[in-house]
């Protein structure tokens, strides 16, 4: 049998000291950590906003709530009023005209489409009701069918606001 020999190490080798780059490294790793401050990203998008508008028209110049027997605010607002309530993920469960139930965004084209160009409409602007779960892209769908229709006298409809739809539970 043969012996083998175990190396020596020569007195001259470089032993690292692995404990010591460790905590080096933390170190630098907890003070990038604790100073990055990043840009917040609101400030960087840049918006074109619509010129402000009145939302309702002013008849007669009658100041606002200066009517104390008038027991209903919304009565003289011409304003069509779309429900959109969601479902849990987000999306669209139904939508509603006034009384009246659309199941998709083509129905409801068909159906603003119809109620917008009879001379007779009342309506100038539109208040969208949603649902405080309802995604964004499922809103801007709404959003993009609302602004393709024309009003009686041939504009766009560009009066548009939203209000959250109250919720049946806390009711």
């Amino acid at each position: 049998m043969s012996r083998r020999r175990k190396r020596r190490r020569s007195e001259n080798a470089v032993e690292l000291n692995l404990a010591a780059m460790l905590d080096m490294a933390f170190q630098l790793l907890t003070f990038f950590i604790l100073t990055f401050r990043p840009v917040p990203v609101e400030g960087q998008i840049s918006l074109r906003m619509p010129p402000a508008q009145p939302v309702t028209p002013v008849r007669n110049a009658v100041q606002a709530g200066s009517d104390a027997a008038n027991e209903n605010p919304v009565q003289g607002l011409d304003s069509l009023v779309i429900s959109v309530i969601p479902n849990a993920a987000g999306g669209i469960s139904s939508m509603a005209i006034g009384e009246g139930v659309v199941a998709t965004l083509t129905g409801l084209n068909d159906r603003l489409k119809t109620v917008l160009s009879d001379q007779a409409s009342p309506f100038d602007q539109v208040v969208i009701q949603v649902g405080p779960v309802l995604r964004y892209d499922a809103l801007m769908g709404v959003v993009d069918v609302c602004t393709r229709q024309r009003l009686p006298t041939g504009q766009k409809l560009t009066k548009l606001s939203f209000v959250e739809l109250p919720d049946a539970r806390t009711q």
